[in-house]
């Protein structure tokens, strides 16, 4: 299935870039979303680390008709590139009135590679609501890296998403995104199910180029978010800025020259 008319735009990357997710509001049709919370109440059979997207899910299962979507796989195409592999993939469930949430946390954080991600798709096939404990992420906390649940002590930041989604919502994550599952307080059990992906391509140019130089590309990578400190903000978008410069492959771009300063180092020459 062709995926190019559905790839993301520049400015959907650089917001990912600067906010380590982005959401796909109830992409999914009812059928799919209705075969999900079938096959999510049994355990799902098992994929091995490394397999191949494209051999990983039976053609008849709910998660290979999901991937199937064009705006979901334009998505992670742009994101991964074509032929990633499988990390793991993993069904959370929410219980009723279960009294307790996750702590804050990012996944596998041992993993600091400064120029290439992984994502995880997490996909809610029900409308979550506030009461129901939806996934409390932390935006732009993805490029400063903690190890595992180091921030677990946190309650509360500013700025934090708490989500409330419709049915059918696609999250893809920055694999080291703060985040948690929060308690839930209806009589129902809340379902996400949970895929991370690695890419085997360098992550360059993957998606639609064409606004590669708009100004809403700088405006997203120089977005000031709640949370930040003041001076500390600043290497928060000094990070973007190589982020960036990795998944354009342009060494020329910059904010406000924040990392053309620190990089000058004029080549040395012999004086006649």
């Amino acid at each position: 299935m062709s995926t190019s008319e559905q790839l993301l735009t520049s400015a959907q990357v650089a917001r990912f870039v600067a906010r380590g997710f982005l959401r796909l509001d109830g992409v999914v049709p009812p059928g799919i979303n209705e075969r999900a919370v079938a096959a999510l109440d049994r355990d799902l059979p098992g994929v091995p680390y490394g397999t191949p997207l494209d051999k990983a899910f039976a053609p008849d299962t709910f998660v290979h008709d999901l991937l199937a979507l064009p705006v979901v796989a334009g998505a992670v195409r742009s994101l991964v590139g074509p032929g990633p592999t499988v990390d793991h993939h993993a069904v959370h469930v929410r219980e009723p009135h279960e009294g307790q949430a996750q702590p804050l946390h990012g996944d596998a954080i041992i993993d600091v590679r400064p120029d290439a991600f992984d994502i995880q798709l997490m996909y809610y096939p029900h409308e979550v609501t506030a009461e129901m404990g939806g996934t409390l992420s932390v935006p732009g906390s993805h490029l400063r890296r903690i190890n595992e649940t180091d921030v677990g002590r946190v309650q509360n930041l500013r700025g934090q998403s708490r989500l409330t989604c419709p049915a059918g919502t696609v999250v893809l994550l920055h694999h080291g995104i703060w985040h948690s599952g929060r308690r839930n307080d209806t009589a129902t059990r809340r379902y996400m199910y949970k895929l991370r992906l690695n890419p085997t391509v360098p992550q360059v140019r993957l998606w639609d180029t064409t606004d590669l130089h708009d100004p809403a590309v700088t405006e997203e990578l120089g977005v000031h978010l709640p949370w930040y400190e003041q001076a500390t903000a600043r290497l928060e978008i000094y990070n973007r800025v190589l982020l960036w410069r990795a998944l354009t492959g342009d060494d020329s771009f910059d904010i406000e020259y924040w990392v053309t300063r620190v990089t000058n180092r004029p080549a040395l020459r012999s004086h006649a």
